[in-house]
């Protein structure tokens, strides 16, 4: 189980939260206009670091903010992103 720090909430199990991927990924500005394989790799492909890894975060079960934190991919530490 995780302990995410919500920057409003304080600390709360990961089961008050949704995991939005990775951070840093803008969304397409005109998706329409994707081929399948341009979409697939938008929905899909990612990084899959080993150690630390920026993650987007929304607290559905609490203050409904998403937020961003840095977590170690292999401890599972969980750290405020810069």
């Amino acid at each position: 189980m995780l302990l995410i720090d919500c920057p409003h909430c304080g600390a709360r199990d990961e089961n008050e939260f949704h995991y939005g991927g990775q951070a840093g990924i803008a969304y397409p500005a005109t998706p329409a206009d994707l081929s399948d394989e341009e979409w697939a790799g938008y929905v899909f492909h990612r990084d899959n670091p080993k150690g630390w890894f920026r993650e987007r975060w929304f607290h559905t079960h609490g203050c409904r903010t998403w937020f961003t934190v840095e977590r170690h991919t292999v401890t599972h530490e969980i750290r405020k992103a810069p």
